[in-house]
């Protein structure tokens, strides 16, 4: 027995990483208005403190299981943790914008070293079919609900002023929680053999990296600057650095090292239309929340702590949805996920028809979001699962680590792309007209951007197709 409660007791240890590192991309994303004020940044500068967490958490996210390998998992995860817990700190005490987007882009790091070692540590303590997928799914809820409190945390805080600007303690509110997670870890945990023959690859992570910098970074900032020729060079590097990074992953491969990520899985057909899936419906993820707060906060004149509010509306449906789609996928395959995304879609043009007046009515602002969020709850929690059915459990490993770093990078890149244009169409006209104008367009290009990713639904088999080597 005290076994038994050992184990959930360590779960709840581990799951403290999820629960930061997704609670500071939903905290973010609501108190955004804040933060530009406290940090007097512009509207690129905001962008950058959402996307540099991520490019942070895509880049080194297979790197950080590498790590725990080679290092033990249980020392990376305490150096990660300590890690997220002081540059939150960072975050929470900066001045400018610099020093904030380079604490984010730290911060983001140490997620993606922190998240590995806790899924890992579940196999491990967890070695029974059936209490792993228990332990998975409390592990996963955990998620879902820190995407909840982040939403309400990050619109209550920043109207909270106590010794300092209350958006600051969207950050340091990390520094208790990681803190108890570090010493709890530090006496609980066992730490895991260490695997000495596991390599890290260097030119591959420094290849990634710079590459999805110099796609994502001029993304943002090229529209404010007006397009100045060094964004356009940028591009064309990163589009030669991506070539390159594939190239060296190739040789890698048949040169039997270790590359960061095993291209063999893109021979897989299912892999890479579920691949292009997830790439459109998280490029519509986060930038949903960014220009909704801009028009609720800057446009609507509504309070941070009422968009809060609103906002675990939404996050209610998504969990409600998530719940009861988990049970149905098994049953009836894509079609959840297609129904998932029409009704974001229908959802998305009640916001269009509704979302335009200050007269805005909260009877129908609450039921618009909360439909939105069983869309997203009904299509979410299954992607992993639609792009990798047809993947052999050997490449299981290397495919969710890959799957990962694309997802973090489509968010980053719906940031960059669809952000962009909302704010370029802002251009300083700071009217409900400029706004409402503003929004319909980011908007109407997110709904084009669901109708793909229901192509890519369509194009996805209904049964897993076997490839063997």
């Amino acid at each position: 027995m005290n076994k038994q409660i050992s184990r959930w007791f360590l779960l709840i240890i581990l799951s403290s990483s999820v629960f930061l590192s997704v609670i500071d991309i939903f905290i973010v994303n609501v108190a955004i208005p804040s933060i530009k004020r406290g940090i007097h940044g512009s509207d690129s500068d905001i962008q950058l403190v959402i996307v540099l967490y991520l490019l942070g958490y895509a880049a080194f996210l297979i790197t950080g299981g590498r790590a725990g390998d080679y290092y033990g998992k249980k020392n990376v995860f305490i150096f990660a943790m300590s890690l997220f817990v002081l540059t939150s700190c960072l975050c929470g005490f900066s001045q400018t914008a610099w020093q904030i987007n380079t604490a984010r882009f730290l911060q983001g790091i140490s997620a993606a070293f922190m998240i590995p070692q806790s899924i890992t540590y579940i196999q491990v303590l967890f070695p029974q079919h059936h209490d792993r997928i228990r332990a998975l799914g409390i592990y996963g809820s955990i998620a879902g609900t820190a995407s909840v409190i982040g939403q309400f945390l990050g619109g209550l805080l920043p109207d909270v002023h106590f010794l300092m600007d209350g958006w600051r303690l969207i950050f340091l509110i990390n520094l208790p929680l990681g803190l108890v997670a570090v010493i709890l870890a530090a006496v609980f945990l066992k730490d895991t053999k260490t695997i000495k023959k596991s390599r890290f690859d260097h030119s591959g992570v420094s290849l990634l990296t710079v590459a999805l910098i110099a796609l994502i970074y001029p993304l943002v900032r090229g529209p404010e600057l007006h397009w100045p020729w060094w964004s356009m060079v940028s591009i064309a590097l990163s589009l030669i650095l991506l070539y390159l990074f594939v190239f060296d992953q190739r040789r890698k491969l048949h040169t039997d090292q270790e590359p960061l990520v095993d291209v063999r899985l893109f021979t897989f057909k299912d892999f890479n239309i579920g691949l292009c899936a997830v790439l459109f419906y998280f490029m519509v993820q986060d930038t949903y929340f960014v220009i909704n707060v801009i028009l609720f906060q800057n446009g609507f004149g509504i309070s941070s702590s009422e968009t809060g509010v609103f906002f675990v509306f939404q996050g209610v449906g998504y969990v409600v949805a998530s719940l009861l789609s988990l049970r149905l996928v098994p049953r009836y395959g894509k079609r959840v996920l297609q129904i998932g995304v029409l009704i974001m879609v229908i959802s998305l043009l009640f916001h269009l028809l509704f979302f335009n007046s200050l007269t805005i009515s909260r009877y129908l602002l609450l039921p618009v979001l909360f439909i939105y969020g069983t869309g997203c709850g009904s299509v979410l929690p299954s992607l992993l699962t639609m792009a990798l059915k047809s993947i052999p459990p050997h490449f299981a490993g290397a495919a969710s680590g890959t799957f990962s770093t694309f997802q973090q990078t489509a968010i980053a890149l719906g940031i960059g792309i669809v952000g962009g244009v909302f704010f370029y169409k802002l251009a300083g006209d700071t009217t409900l007209a400029g706004y409402i104008s503003a929004y319909r367009l980011a908007t109407g290009i997110n709904i084009f951007l669901l109708a793909i990713v229901s192509l890519f639904l369509f194009l996805l088999p209904d049964k897993p197709r076997t490839k063997t080597f």
